[in-house]
């Protein structure tokens, strides 16, 4: 076997260059010129859509949480006015009686 004492072109630069014409670029002295041919990438990448997404959706659970709070503290106070009604009996006021609970009957 035939081995070539010429070195072949630096590292991985272009592996598609044919070594010959390499090594005659080499000894006439002109440029290698290597075009690569890329892509733009057609779109937005991924942290355009998750960063928003991400965002709307703690904004969505935290307007939730709010309005659950809410409803507890609601429900929280309407149980204490009927246990404070339900234990004072009926409310007169100006001369109208108001029976905010009614009496069981056993």
């Amino acid at each position: 076997m035939h081995s070539d004492p010429r070195p072949g072109p630096p590292g991985i630069i272009a592996p598609h260059v044919p070594a010959d014409a390499y090594h005659r670029a080499a000894r006439s002295g002109t440029p290698v010129v290597v075009v690569v041919h890329t892509t733009d990438p057609t779109g937005r990448p991924l942290g355009h859509y998750l960063y928003p997404i991400a965002l709307a959706t703690a904004g969505a659970i935290g307007v939730t949480a709010t309005v659950a709070a809410l409803l507890a503290l609601l429900d929280f106070a309407v149980h204490t006015a009927l246990s404070i009604a339900a234990a004072t009996g009926p409310l007169t006021i100006g001369g109208i009686n108001l029976k905010l609970h009614p009496k069981k009957t056993p």
